[in-house]
């Protein structure tokens, strides 16, 4: 992988990467797809929408259908008719959220489909991403929940770095990049001594985890900018389940390029949009009459087409329409939020902008 940065306002930099099978431009938001499709869309979506990489769950993804089978069709994206770019997360968040046994040769889970036993390593990690054929794959690491104890998260640290060096050994595929993933909790210190040592051992770029798992901004700010200190400038950074606007504003002014998030389509599905004038209540009773698009400043597809008061309706009746509406607006709301943030840092009104989103959304 190779990235160059084409502008930069303050720490904030637009960036393009290229992969293997082709390129990006940042900042960007990643929509997730967990079981190989973002729930209520298709692939013809996600080219409308302008999607650039969308995410494929791991753990899931090797359960049902199995990464020997979506190996066969040739590759998630071969598989769920995607010609864009796709990227796999290790799975860990998953296994984690489990309560699984783990020790430091890697983690045994139960599955949730079958209540089957499944054994976890950084190699099965890279294997069954290789098989998954993403063009970028992250590496297995420990997520410790937050808040924690110091030892916890050290832990989870240490053991986040031996795995991060097992699955650096292990990765074969010269056509796919993988990423490292910094670890440390709220402690600037232990972020800092994780991007050093990550780094060390050398990746085509680096996700920044466990954090948005029960903190609050203010404490992850410090956490992530400790971290960024000391990632090169040459390689993709990526905050990973960080998909809030204030967050994502914030965290492109600390220098992160790419973010995913569940809570655009999450929150869609119940009835919430993204809006220029904050989240938006679409199943309240004062929308019944209310012609007007979800927001006037949004060009996406549902906005030029359908009222709040239809949006309203379909609510209301339990259309499931409703919900696949809600996640089209709020996946097309968030990626043209990132479009006019690449443009604000190459105009140099980056910080301009980011005031203006902070006091919708902050």
């Amino acid at each position: 992988m190779e990235f160059q940065v084409d502008a930069t306002d303050g720490a904030a930099r637009a960036g393009t990467a290229s992969t293997a099978d082709g390129s990006y431009t940042t900042p960007l938001f990643m929509p997730v797809g967990t079981r190989g499709a973002i729930k209520y869309l298709s692939a013809a979506d996600y080219e409308r929408l302008g999607a650039q990489i969308v995410l494929g769950n791991t753990y899931h993804l090797m359960l049902r259908p199995g990464s020997e089978l979506i190996e066969k069709f040739g590759g998630l994206g071969e598989f769920s008719g995607w010609g864009g770019l796709t990227l796999t997360d290790s799975g860990g968040f998953q296994v984690f959220s489990l309560d699984p046994k783990v020790d430091d040769d890697g983690v045994t889970f139960k599955s949730t489909y079958d209540g089957s036993s499944v054994r976890f390593t950084p190699e099965d990690a890279v294997r069954v991403q290789q098989e998954l054929g993403a063009d970028i794959q992250m590496v297995l690491d420990q997520c410790p929940p937050l808040p924690s104890s110091p030892d916890v998260v050290r832990t989870a640290l240490e053991r986040t770095h031996a795995w991060a060096e097992r699955a650096k050994t292990a990765h074969t595929r010269d056509d796919q990049a993988l990423f490292g993933i910094v670890q440390g909790g709220i402690s600037e210190t232990m972020r800092a001594e994780s991007a050093q040592r990550i780094v060390e051992i050398g990746f085509d770029g680096y996700g920044i985890g466990g954090l948005s798992v029960g903190e609050t901004r203010e404490q992850m700010l410090p956490a992530l900018a400790a971290a960024i200190e000391h990632l090169p400038a040459d390689r993709p950074r990526y905050l990973m389940g960080v998909g809030d606007p204030a967050s994502l504003i914030e965290a492109v002014a600390l220098g992160v390029d790419q973010f995913d998030c569940v809570m655009q389509t999450r929150l869609g599905r119940h009835g919430t949009a993204f809006t220029s004038t904050g989240r938006f209540q679409a199943k309240a009773l004062r929308n019944a009459e209310m012609d007007e698009p979800l927001d006037t400043t949004c060009p996406c597809e549902v906005c030029a087409r359908h009222s709040r008061g239809y949006i309203r309706h379909l609510l209301q009746v339990g259309e499931p329409t409703a919900s696949r509406l809600l996640s089209i607006h709020n996946i097309a709301w968030t990626i043209d939020l990132m479009s006019k943030m690449r443009l604000a840092i190459g105009n140099g009104t980056f910080e301009s902008m980011r005031r203006d989103v902070l006091d919708v959304w902050g």
